[in-house]
């Protein structure tokens, strides 16, 4: 298994191409940004192909279809080669990510953060985010591999610090007992 640069381990991935769309050699993609506008900004692309292997192709035109996005790209104007890009991901580098509200975060900067009560209590660290109702729930796994579930609020995680990968919280009385 080949192991990613630096420059390589700073691309976050926006889209995944699911399979080419029409005879044109257009592809359609699962989108894996809540900010699908920044695809009329690009006009090169990275792709991280699903061998492992960096492409850069020109972006001609894109189009949201069903939920999903519609791309075109230079060179690839027929089905065959269309699917050469069959699994690929398109990249960005985190410089060219979306600018966020300030106390708003990407999930995948929370995922991996340690998690410690506000008295210092080692709770676990988060696997994943996910998004059911009003707030998101930080899913922390502890060292028993047991998962608890925390409401990604201002009143239960006061403190972010995403550059140390520590997330601090004041759970209410019972959240940790469920």
């Amino acid at each position: 298994m080949r192991s990613l640069n630096s420059r390589e381990q700073n691309l976050i991935s926006i889209a995944r191409i699911a399979r080419p769309q029409g005879i044109h050699g257009e592809v359609i993609a699962d989108l894996m940004t809540d900010f699908p506008e920044r695809f009329a900004g690009l006009d090169r692309v990275t792709l991280r192909l699903s061998d492992g292997g960096m492409l850069t192709l020109r972006l001609l035109r894109h189009r949201m279809h069903k939920g999903r996005i519609l791309l075109k790209f230079e060179g690839y104007d027929d089905i065959d080669r269309a699917e050469q890009l069959r699994e690929a991901t398109i990249v960005l580098d985190r410089a060219q990510l979306v600018a966020l509200p300030e106390d708003n975060y990407f999930h995948f900067d929370l995922v991996d953060c340690r998690v410690v009560t506000v008295d210092g209590r080692e709770l676990g660290t988060v696997t994943d985010v996910q998004e059911f109702g009003a707030a998101p729930l930080l899913v922390v796994r502890d060292q028993a591999e047991r998962e608890l579930l925390i409401p990604f609020t201002r009143e239960v995680c006061p403190g972010v610090d995403i550059t140390g990968k520590l997330i601090t919280v004041d759970p209410p009385d019972g959240l940790l007992e469920l």
